[in-house]
């Protein structure tokens, strides 16, 4: 299956919820890229964003985490898998890496209002874990 047709298929697999299906069509498509190099950055970097969101679904928030950074290295301009990770730092109380994915964000897309939301809520329950002794 060419690289294209591959990734319009876990694409299509994720948009209606066949996650098992998307993550192994993902995976494909990511070896494939890695092995013969003749991928896009973009789509590389789409691939491992949407594996990243499949993981995340399942709570498995270290491996997400890896896909999230794999898809910041593909393409560093893409703010989506750097706001995800950026979550999933928040949510594990890792705040200080929650607050610089966020500001990142909010470097490449000042009007990602998710993401200034993110960082509000970031610095706020920072400043309480400080005022709090922990």
């Amino acid at each position: 299956m060419m690289e294209e047709a591959l990734l319009e298929h876990a694409n299509s697999a994720f948009k209606m919820k066949n996650f098992i299906e998307a993550e192994k069509l993902y995976t494909r498509f990511i070896t494939s890229c890695l092995q013969f190099r003749q991928c896009q950055a973009a789509d590389l970097a789409t691939a491992y964003n949407n594996r990243g969101q499949i993981k995340y679904f399942r709570v498995d928030f270290y491996e997400a985490v890896d896909d999230y950074t794999s898809a910041i290295q593909a393409k560093s301009e893409f703010e989506i898998p750097l706001y995800n990770r950026g979550v999933i730092h928040y949510r594990l109380g890792f705040f200080d890496k929650a607050k610089t994915d966020f500001e990142q964000v909010l470097k490449l897309n000042p009007e990602f209002e998710e993401a200034k939301v993110s960082l509000q809520q970031t610095l706020l329950d920072q400043q309480q874990k400080i005022n709090r002794g922990y």
